[in-house]
């Protein structure tokens, strides 16, 4: 006697700062995370997502779009880095050396 495996809920998830969407979808076993996306018809709510190029997620962890989901599972998709984390934190350290509140030399905090 075989058991045939039925179909399970997977969220699919996109966030802006001022608002966010979360879509569940019942996916058959097998399905791919690019697949779930392109089921909950999500680009009629984001229309700026490109399909084609987007990254997706799974609990925080970056996935490739052919990768089967498991029951239980969320699909996050992610917006584009508006700047690159490295210059800002150099930016930052900058500013901080200029308003005098590390060391030039070593970089430490200036204690007070």
């Amino acid at each position: 006697m075989t058991k045939e495996v039925e179909s399970f809920p997977v969220d699919v998830i996109y966030a802006l700062p001022e608002q966010q969407k979360v879509i569940t979808v019942n996916v058959a076993p097998g399905t791919s995370c690019i697949e779930a996306v392109e089921q909950s018809n999500i680009v009629a709510f984001f229309p700026e997502i490109d399909l084609a190029k987007v990254k997706l997620g799974i609990f925080s962890r970056q996935v490739k779009h052919q990768e089967v989901l498991q029951a239980g599972q969320r699909v996050e998709i992610y917006r584009p880095l508006i700047a690159d984390p490295k210059d800002v934190r150099r930016r930052r350290a900058e500013k901080a050396k200029e308003e005098g509140r590390i060391n030039k030399t070593t970089g430490a905090k200036v204690s007070a």
